[in-house]
């Protein structure tokens, strides 16, 4: 099966560990899912391993958030699926850096 080409939006720090400038666009081999997307993101840009996911669970890191067609997809398993637009290229994977504080 063909890949598909999903967008991906980083904050600032993490743009800076991949060399790159506003949003990347990666491949992504069906089913396109949150893992096999931070997988494409993770094999274009290996600066960011271990930076959303841990290296050695693969579990999302707790003050990173992703966002896909305005819902929150942080606590989703990794095997979910990603909504149409983003599917379609319509609207990236939005990864956040979580605020904490008080």
């Amino acid at each position: 099966m063909d890949a598909t080409k999903v967008r991906v939006a980083m904050p600032h720090q993490l743009r800076t560990l991949a060399h790159v400038t506003g949003e990347v666009v990666v491949e992504v081999v069906p089913p396109i899912t949150i893992e096999a997307t931070l997988d494409g993101l993770e094999a274009a840009y290996p600066a960011l391993v271990g930076t959303i996911r841990d290296r050695d669970t693969g579990r999302r890191r707790p003050m990173v958030r992703l966002y896909a067609a305005g819902e929150d997809y942080s606590d989703a398993a990794p095997e979910t699926a990603l909504p149409g637009p983003v599917v379609e290229g319509r609207e990236p994977l939005r990864v956040v850096g979580a605020i904490a504080g008080g």
